[in-house]
């Protein structure tokens, strides 16, 4: 045996069995190229993918299996490098088969070296990779769209969280709603959205739980814009799991139904008040008809009274007869207070000004406030009239201030406030669009439960102990204000106190008449008076009970107004005046001029004495110094 190694045959049962391999091989294009990139072998995977028999590539350039443009761009020469240079290259790409067809293929090159090194070709591995590259496309493209449709949707909130809540995404629809760019909340917690009370009671935490356990939570509460405003939304957390079912994130989906909600609110309030209103109005028929049956009864008592006394029957008799008279005669109040709530009551409606009313009648709702409560008046400068009954307008304001005493048994505030409003349709009941005055009666006291409220108005109904109250009194105020063509509403809570607020149609003042209809003018009053201070106070009282003011610094002055205007209703004068005319003169010309003018003199001197001195002076009204807006009214109601 010799040293020399036995080296196999060229074509050993090893290397036949290696070609016999990759002949067979139809998935994958393997065949070898020389070193300038021509093709010296050929299997069955490259005819099956590219076309070609063996005798129709063999020797040619494989740049032929390229397209146009990568040939042009240079693409199978950098292949070549690129496996020379790196020992390898791989990617993918467009190939052309013979019938010109194309198909995506991925590609690996390997060059073949001898083992000292020298290249004598390559080898490559081709596969057509169409199919799963026109999945991934489709993929790709479904994944855009989908993209492309949760950015377009600006009406709702959608993004992403983590298993733990962290956002990871954010549509323009988050960003539109909630205030926040997707820079300021991707990588924070969800829970930044919710109030600071619903983070406090662990509600954030509550709905991942929720969603983690159960596949879903759906809920509706109020959320935190980036501006700190609120709004009502409706919100849906969907727990995401993979294959697996290893959870790997949620989908929240968030709606503002701020609107929804107050349309919602709006329609119930509605529904409400024409059930409140069907409901008056059907006691209210019931009610009146039941009255005036009564007062038919009544009317018999009465008159069999009437007999009997005509008779003169004997003391004891008499003092019987007094006593059913006594009884007839609350039967008949009751029955009035009946017709006022069932707004059958005949009205003595007249235009008004509501803070001369007020002012007015300011003593004696002080005095049925009593000595505990502390009473304050809220009147409005240049309040707009009202058609209204006086007497029962100051009955009604009577009510409310005696009702707002009771429920402060220990004191407290009451305030009467006047306001000019213009209404919405349906705003405040059903009363239409327009001009309103608003007067309210607001107390601190123990307020009313829901239930309370709601069969407030309702005659006989009264939460005072019995022999405490009738239940009528707020049962009158609303058929009284709903006969003049107002509403009443209740604003109150438990302990919290209650505003009660008549509203009544303003009338037109003076301005364009249409359709014929009068107009109503604003009545206009002169003030004398040298003291600027006392002036402006003056000013500020008969503005606030709605006349038009005129001024003079002296009787002169005042004078000369009166006689280049005749269309002044009210003088108010001092009586000490500068220029050498007195307040009482001014008043005895001004008498002269106009006849039904009203006049009114303020002095600081007792009225008494006035009178004594000033010969001629009872004929005008004075009013002491220091006066208040009772008293001006007071005067303005006395005087003709």
């Amino acid at each position: 045996m010799n040293n020399e190694t036995v080296k196999p045959p060229a074509s050993s049962g090893y290397e036949q069995r290696f070609e016999l391999l990759v002949s067979s091989i139809t998935d994958y294009a393997i065949y070898m190229l020389d070193p300038e990139g021509h093709v010296s072998s050929w299997n069955a995977g490259a005819q099956r993918f590219k076309g070609y028999a063996p005798q129709d590539v063999i020797g040619s350039h494989f740049s032929r299996f390229y397209t146009d443009e990568d040939r042009a761009a240079g693409l199978p020469e950098l292949a070549l490098r690129a496996a020379r240079e790196e020992g390898r290259f791989e990617g993918e790409g467009w190939r052309v088969r013979k019938d010109g067809t194309r198909f995506w293929a991925s590609i690996v090159i390997d060059p073949i070296r001898t083992p000292d090194g020298t290249l004598v070709g390559f080898a490559k591995i081709t596969r057509d990779t169409t199919e799963r590259m026109t999945a991934q496309e489709a993929l790709r493209e479904s994944e855009q769209r989908f993209r492309l449709l949760v950015q377009g949707v600006t009406d709702y909130a959608l993004f992403m969280l983590s298993p733990q809540g962290l956002i990871t995404n954010w549509n323009a629809g988050a960003q539109r709603i909630k205030g926040y760019s997707e820079a300021e909340v991707v990588g924070t917690h969800f829970s930044r959205f919710f109030t600071e009370e619903d983070r406090a009671a662990g509600l954030p935490e509550l709905a991942l739980e929720t969603a983690r356990s159960t596949g879903r939570h759906e809920s509706e509460g109020w959320r935190v814009r980036r501006d700190g405003s609120h709004f009502f939304a409706h919100a849906v957390l969907d727990a995401i799991r993979d294959e697996q079912g290893m959870l790997i994130g949620f989908a929240k989906i968030t709606r503002d139904i701020s609107e929804q909600r107050k349309a919602a609110e709006s329609l119930e309030q509605t529904r409400n008040a024409l059930f409140q209103a069907q409901k008056m109005e059907a006691i209210g028929q019931l009610t009146g008809g039941i009255a005036h049956d009564f007062n038919n009864l009544l009317a018999v008592l009465s008159s069999g009274i009437d007999i009997l006394h005509a008779q003169q029957p004997g003391s004891t008799a008499n003092r019987v007869l007094d006593s059913m008279r006594r009884a007839v005669e609350r039967g008949a109040l009751l029955t009035q207070q009946l017709l006022s709530f069932a707004r059958q009551q005949p009205l003595a409606a007249a235009t008004h000004q509501l803070n001369t009313l007020v002012g007015a009648f300011e003593p004696v709702l002080r005095r049925a406030g009593g000595p505990q409560v502390s009473f304050l008046f809220d009147l409005a400068p240049r309040l707009a009239s009202v058609s209204v009954d006086e007497a029962r307008f100051e009955a009604t304001l009577l009510n409310l201030v005696v009702n707002a005493r009771d429920a402060m048994p220990d004191g407290g505030t009451l305030t009467l406030e006047t306001r000019n409003v213009v209404l919405a349709a349906s705003q405040v009941g059903g009363l239409p669009a327009g001009r309103y005055v608003c007067v309210t009666v607001r107390d601190t006291g123990t307020g009313m439960a829901p239930e309370v409220v709601a069969r407030a108005f309702e005659p006989f109904f009264t939460t005072k102990p019995v022999g405490k109250g009738t239940g009528l009194g707020l049962s009158q105020v609303y058929g009284f204000i709903a006969q003049s063509g107002g509403d009443v509403v209740i604003e109150t809570a438990v302990g919290k106190g209650t505003s009660i607020s008549l509203y009544l149609p303003a009338v037109e003042e003076a301005g364009p008449v249409d359709a014929g209809l009068p107009a109503v003018r604003s009545e206009r009053v002169l003030i004398a008076e040298d003291d600027k201070l006392v002036m402006a106070v003056a000013c500020e009282l008969f503005e606030t009970m709605g006349y038009e003011v005129l001024t003079a610094p002296d009787g002169v002055a005042a004078l000369r107004v009166l006689e280049r205007d005749d269309d002044i209703d009210v003088l108010f004068t001092d009586l000490m005046m500068p220029n050498g005319m007195t307040g009482l003169e001014l008043a005895r010309a001004a008498r002269a001029r106009h006849p039904a003018m009203k006049i009114i003199i303020a002095s600081g001197y007792p009225q008494a004495a006035l009178q004594h001195e000033e010969p001629g002076s009872a004929e005008f009204s004075f009013v002491g110094k220091p006066y208040r807006l009772a008293d001006l009214a007071r005067h303005l109601r006395a005087t003709s």
